[in-house]
């Protein structure tokens, strides 16, 4: 990208949000004390909270987002799956780490999966956990077993652009300035941005506050080095490797028109299409979070995926 094309770009984000920016900061915006039978330190890049017993599945939340966002959809699984919820570091108030971070918590969970013998568990991520369970599948195909992918994408950037043509140098400027942008705010600024956006994030009232004081208890510079790597980190030439079932699903109960939804699915199905075994399905009555608008709805649809 030369210099006049990162220009135009950066001045773009910062002038003309719309729908489809919001959209994008959605992914990666997210965000009751979960009952767990044990919680432990796994590593220093997230935390794991455990529950239940049976076929083990773990489930990871989004930017700026903990275990709790996790919870519903856990107490409804306990009786017949292991959960473990992870809080990633920096995010809802787990203390951050320095440098690398989604990397980082890649091989730290992938040394997880090992150290606690789990065999092939399966994977359930919201946004940027999606986008992890993505990583953690096509890096250890023969280690992971089914991923439940809860929009989110295996390159964030296309959702900025609404083009899947988009490549990691074309958003190298635009991630690097966003990156700084949020390096430099305060609490009180990660806050005000994050509740510009929370019409797309939860219907209720409740649910999006729940999305903000997440948000809020978050580290900045942690929100900032994530969304970084979102953003130059393109797992679509990665996931063909993928061995197990994929089943994606997105929600569109925030566009208020057809051409906004078509466009949306073909970005998703577009995607995945080079996994063997991928399905890709929408909610039409949620909003991002689908764990909190459409809690039965989506434990059916992890029930059905986890028992194929």
């Amino acid at each position: 990208m030369n210099k006049h094309t990162n220009k135009q770009a950066t001045t773009t984000a910062k002038t003309n949000p719309g729908f489809w920016s919001h959209f994008a900061i959605t992914l990666t915006i997210v965000g009751g004390v979960l009952a767990a039978n044990f919680s432990a330190k796994a590593a220093e890049s997230f935390s794991v909270e455990v529950i239940g017993s049976g076929k083990p599945v773990i489930m990871i939340p989004g930017l700026m987002s903990d275990a709790r966002v996790w919870r519903p959809t856990a107490e409804a699984l306990a009786d017949d799956y292991q959960l473990h919820l992870i809080s990633i570091a920096g995010f809802a108030g787990t203390p951050a780490i320095d440098g690398d971070l989604l990397p980082t918590v890649k091989q730290q969970l992938l040394q997880y999966i090992t150290q606690n013998k789990l065999q092939q568990p399966a994977i359930v991520g919201h946004s940027l956990g999606a986008f992890m369970a993505f990583s953690l599948a096509s890096s250890a195909p023969a280690s992971v077993g089914t991923v439940i992918a809860v929009d989110g994408l295996p390159y964030l950037a296309p959702v900025f652009t609404r083009s899947n043509d988009t490549t990691v140098a074309m958003m190298q400027g635009q991630a690097s300035y966003l990156r700084q942008q949020y390096q430099q705010m305060t609490n009180a600024q990660l806050t005000a941005m994050t509740a510009q956006g929370l019409f797309i994030q939860a219907t209720s009232t409740v649910h999006q506050q729940q999305v903000l004081d997440m948000a809020t208890a978050s580290d900045a510079r942690a929100a900032g080095q994530a969304i970084y790597e979102l953003l130059t980190t393109d797992l679509r030439p990665e996931v063909h490797k993928i061995q197990s079932k994929v089943l994606l699903i997105g929600a569109t109960g925030a566009m208020l028109n057809d051409a906004d939804r078509a466009a949306a699915k073909a970005l998703y199905q577009q995607q995945v299409a080079t996994i063997a075994n991928a399905d890709v399905e929408f909610n039409a009555d949620s909003r991002h979070f689908i764990m909190l608008d459409q809690p039965d709805w989506l434990t059916a649809r992890i029930v059905q995926a986890l028992e194929e």
